[in-house]
């Protein structure tokens, strides 16, 4: 249960049903941050989480008492004795199958047991490219002596259309990997597309032939009013009992 897998079934929620009002969740890291003397990047996990709910204006209220999730505990009841079963009888042999088989499976079981309403309880779905933007793992870092900023142990450099642009050493700078895997990056409130620098050049113009040219992935340019803006960023860690400085201490621990 990892931010990654959180955001994957809130991507699912968001594209097929809408914006939910609130979520009623117990009281994983990931949902509820509690104050410590010694933070751990488990308190981080929510602090992203919470702030990709917060721009879509879902709630999060969270209980340790099995009382007030009875209809959720009683639904987890019902899937681990029915799941195994349905499982063993379809013969499947891995994950990847298990996978395939749910997407399946589960509109069956909802069709079945759901619910119907006559009126949606969920909000007008995002789009894509913004549910894209909305779902991302954010992160702290400053430019290097070579104008680089280094993210999971690779180096990026902004880029601004076909043009690479170049920033004093020191200046702050919020990573933003997005849901897709691109990666941006947020300088003085701006925001940047990247360009990965690979670590030596996979071709010699002196030793190897031509060669051939791969077209380049068209990656989306976020618009200025992107919502991972660093000073909102902070209203929202304030508004959770934390600092910037608390949450960078953090990505370094």
């Amino acid at each position: 249960e990892t931010l990654k897998g959180y955001y994957h079934v809130l991507n699912q929620i968001l594209t097929k049903q809408g914006i939910p009002l609130a979520f009623l969740t117990d009281k994983r890291t990931v949902f509820d941050y509690t104050s410590k003397a010694k933070k751990t990047v488990e308190e981080d996990t929510f602090t992203q989480f919470g702030f990709a709910c917060h721009q879509l204006g879902i709630e999060i209220r969270t209980s340790s008492i099995p009382q007030a999730k009875g209809r959720v505990e009683r639904l987890n009841g019902t899937v681990q004795s029915r799941l195994p079963v349905e499982l063993e009888l379809a013969g499947i042999q891995s994950m990847e199958e298990a996978n395939h088989f749910l997407m399946k499976w589960v509109r069956t079981f909802n069709k079945k047991f759901g619910n119907k309403t006559k009126e949606s309880i969920y909000e007008h779905a995002p789009t894509k490219s913004e549910i894209n933007l909305l779902l991302a793992r954010v992160a702290n870092r400053k430019v290097d002596s070579g104008h680089h900023i280094r993210y999971q142990n690779n180096h990026y450099l902004p880029t601004e259309g076909s043009e690479d642009k170049y920033f004093t050493r020191k200046s702050k700078v919020l990573i933003i990997e997005a849901f897709n895997g691109d990666i941006y990056v947020n300088i003085a409130e701006k925001i940047y597309t990247t360009r990965r620098l690979k670590e030596h050049d996979h071709y010699s113009k002196e030793f190897d032939p031509i060669p051939e040219q791969k077209k380049e992935r068209h990656q989306y340019i976020p618009p200025q009013s992107h919502p991972w803006k660093l000073e909102s960023f902070k209203r929202y860690l304030r508004s959770v009992g934390k600092t910037i400085e608390e949450y960078e201490a953090e990505q370094t621990a």
